[in-house]
């Protein structure tokens, strides 16, 4: 559904630009807040137990996820020599939390679902401290980063979403049945409009950088997958603890770095990376979810 619509978007993107005087790019903020609200509906205080239980391994994969991404997006971006905002847009990928959808990776892999849920709550939680402090230090050569604002920003596309959500959980989960039915509906709609209003937005400069832009987030993708699994491995971690890692690191939440980007003013040129990198990573992810599942891992074959 993704691919059809940015094949779309390209071939069409005055029709996904805006209509009237109303400009799509204004629809960002609000899915993404939703999309983050139905996150929060999905925590429950099982979750927030889960961090106490295995700090170690919840720890580990935090740690990998905002050291390895942002170091390989720096890396990649001062390699490549792409233009300021794209490089910028490539190391924010790089410095947000993990993708909402490493979760589903990780069932499918046969990997540690709850702690693949809980390093992404925790990482997603940190995400208004440590992704504007890893963009100042990083990308602040190539845009203009303030720390409080995107801060600020983080926290309304985030941590407020997430809180009303798990609010909502505690009060009213299973009493508007409905409703829980169609959130991850929503949520997945949500993720698809964002990703062609920001490749329609962008059309112009994705076509001068767009074949090498595609191979620098596929390289951003993969090594984080590479190396979050081997960082696990070195550690001393069970096979379905070093997959959950690979495919958190690997994994990034590409609409919060959209909304950043929107909220920089920038969405065009820094967004461009994150209209690549959410459509790759869904690619990458269930490719390597397939592999895997293939794959008893050593401590489940062994307790047969």
């Amino acid at each position: 559904m993704i691919f059809a619509m940015v094949s779309l978007s390209m071939y069409y993107p005055h029709y996904f630009i805006q209509y009237g005087d109303f400009k799509y790019s204004k629809l960002i903020l609000p899915l993404l807040q939703v999309i983050m609200f139905g996150m929060g509906g999905e925590f429950s205080l099982k979750e927030m137990q889960l961090v106490l239980k295995t700090p170690k391994a919840i720890g580990v994969g935090v740690i990998c996820h905002y050291t390895i991404m942002p170091l390989i997006g720096f890396t990649i971006a001062t390699v490549f020599d792409f233009p300021k905002e794209i490089a910028a847009g490539i190391i924010l990928i790089g410095c947000c939390p993990s993708g909402l959808a490493s979760n589903v990776m990780s069932y499918l892999a046969r990997a540690n679902l709850a702690l693949s849920i809980a390093v992404t709550a925790v990482s997603t939680l940190l995400a208004p401290l440590l992704t504007p402090l890893l963009m100042r230090l990083l990308a602040n050569k190539l845009v203009e980063v303030h720390f409080w604002d995107m801060a600020w920003d983080t926290t309304k596309v985030v941590l407020i979403p997430i809180f009303a959500g798990l609010l909502f959980h505690m009060v009213l989960r299973g009493k508007i049945k409905w409703l829980d039915k169609i959130m991850p509906l929503i949520s997945m709609i949500g993720i698809a409009v964002v990703i062609v209003i920001i490749t329609a937005a962008g059309r112009d400069s994705l076509l001068k950088v767009g074949p090498l832009l595609v191979l620098a987030v596929l390289i951003h993708n993969v090594l984080g997958y590479i190396m979050g699994y081997w960082s696990s491995r070195l550690l001393g971690f069970k096979e379905k603890d070093c997959r959950t890692i690979s495919l958190e690191v690997g994994m990034q939440n590409a609409g919060l770095a959209s909304g950043l980007a929107l909220l920089m003013g920038v969405i065009a040129s820094i967004g461009l990376a994150s209209a690549v990198f959410g459509p790759m990573m869904n690619i990458t992810g269930s490719s390597l979810a397939t592999w895997w599942h293939g794959r008893v891992p050593e401590e489940e074959g062994s307790s047969k």
